[in-house]
């Protein structure tokens, strides 16, 4: 995915400034696709050049003025056309994988310290998914009601965050498990 549709789609769910836009980057769609405030600004100026965005000015009192991102019609021709070609399904590209199964030519134990590491990231990106999906759908028992299409395919793919990091944990979870038969000498 390029980080145009990433930024069409962040702006068709709400227009905003670059930095509005990266402070969404940050809190939200940011977890599935990362983008620095140097990027954005930079993707910003060429969708603009293409006309994929429109941009007005927006005064503010104390403060100088704001640009305002919105989407142009061709930047949803453009966003629509990659919608609808297919992609590729994405694999399994882990760095620690790699590592696990290299420590077989060391010291196995070695790497108990960085899979809790893992862990514990895992665990707090968890709680904040968990946090989010409270703060901006609810209690469970509060979702009777079917949520306009925006917000429940917004939800469905905060879901499959949630899923995500509660398998990594299971996961590592695992991996210190057996790391632990090589700490041990068993």
């Amino acid at each position: 995915m390029a980080l145009d549709h990433a930024i069409l789609v962040s702006l068709l769910e709400k227009p905003g400034s670059g930095y509005e836009l990266a402070r969404r980057f940050e809190r939200s769609i940011g977890y599935f696709w990362t983008a620095t405030h140097q990027q954005i600004y930079r993707v910003l100026k060429r969708m603009e050049g293409d006309g994929w965005v429109d941009v007005r000015d927006v005064a503010q009192q104390g403060r100088p003025d704001k640009k305002e991102y919105s989407v142009a019609e061709a930047g949803r021709v453009a966003l629509s056309a990659w919608l609808a070609a297919p992609i590729e399904p994405e694999s399994v590209r882990h760095d620690l994988a790699v590592k696990i199964r290299g420590a077989a030519f060391d010291d196995p134990a070695s790497l108990i310290g960085e899979v809790r590491r893992h862990r514990q990231v895992h665990t707090e990106r968890l709680a904040h998914y968990l946090a989010g999906e409270k703060r901006d759908f609810g209690e469970p028992s509060d979702r009777d009601e079917p949520l306009h299409a925006e917000r429940e395919l917004q939800h469905v793919v905060l879901r499959g965050g949630i899923a995500y990091e509660r398998m990594m944990i299971t996961w590592l979870d695992d991996v210190l498990g057996t790391l632990a038969r090589f700490e041990t000498g068993r």
